[in-house]
């Protein structure tokens, strides 16, 4: 089983479209699933049964996993239900009466503006990296950028001449600006600390982890945790917390959705929606100050 789904995720990997975390994800819930088959004695991947998936998603549930997690769990076993069946590895299609569990969409956590003040101020030392760690913040919330995206930030992708970064998702490419107090935290990072800390293995990136090396998400939750409880945010926030507020200020201020939809790569306008019906009465005062016959 174990090499059956080592050859699923070497096969995803070889595709344009596949996102690295998108692969950790399948890899892992596969793992899990894998190790739930063995400890009921089934070794051989074509022995699996509906039953037995079923089985497997029901001690999820039982362990108190979100909805969206089991839903993954189930898009991970489906797509490589397809990859054996392509395979001719399996006859049957097992996976297919799957259905995932109803998710409750919540919204959003925004940070005021006056928890993003707070919050940027609290590394406010001159250590190496309480420097990089107000250089990783400030960007973040100034471009909307996913965790996963400032972490592998490249200097090439850098742009300090013209306040900008371009990202790189799955082939696409968006340049987006940033302004004057993200620009003096990069430039002292970059100025003062950067070549202090960086090691062979993480040359190439903007930010490291106080080993030289490539920061991890984990990593980068961590540090924004530290500041949050420092802050005195009472809100649980995650990285994406900024993303989401970068996004939600910025509709807040007047920037038109097909803007910010392309600053933060959404492919759909409707997923860039959400933070325009975060502000009241938003759509109204748009159409009112826009159309022609209001």
């Amino acid at each position: 089983m174990e090499k059956a789904i080592s050859s699923f995720i070497e096969y995803l990997s070889k595709g344009k479209t596949s996102k690295k975390n998108t692969l950790m994800s399948y890899e892992r819930d596969l793992n899990k699933a894998s190790a739930f088959f063995m400890s009921k004695g089934i070794t051989d991947i074509a022995s699996v049964t509906t039953a037995d998936l079923e089985s497997f998603l029901e001690t999820l549930k039982k362990d108190g996993l979100a909805p969206a997690t089991i839903s993954r769990s189930i898009a991970s076993l489906k797509a490589f239900n397809h990859y054996l069946l392509d395979k001719k590895m399996i006859s049957e299609d097992i996976a297919g009466k799957l259905h995932a569990p109803k998710i409750e969409k919540k919204a959003p956590v925004i940070l005021s503006i006056k928890e993003i003040n707070l919050l940027m101020e609290q590394p406010n030392g001159d250590t190496e990296k309480e420097i990089r760690d107000k250089a990783m913040l400030e960007l973040l919330y100034a471009t909307g950028i996913r965790v996963s995206e400032l972490i592998t930030l490249k200097m090439s992708d850098l742009d300090m001449a013209h306040s900008q970064i371009t990202v790189k998702d799955t082939g696409k490419k968006r340049v987006i600006p940033f302004g004057h107090k993200a620009h003096a935290a990069l430039s002292r990072y970059l100025d003062e600390v950067r070549s202090k800390m960086i090691g062979d293995a993480g040359k190439d990136f903007v930010f490291v982890n106080c080993s030289g090396e490539t920061m991890s998400r984990q990593g980068f939750w961590k540090i924004i945790k530290l500041y949050a409880k420092k802050a005195g945010i009472k809100a649980d926030i995650t990285p994406h917390t900024l993303r989401h507020s970068f996004a939600a200020h910025l509709v807040e201020n007047g920037a038109d959705l097909k803007s910010v939809q392309e600053m933060l790569g959404h492919s759909d306008i409707s997923t860039t929606l959400v933070y325009a019906k975060l502000k009241p009465g938003h759509i109204k005062e748009v159409y009112k100050n826009t159309h022609p016959r209001s």
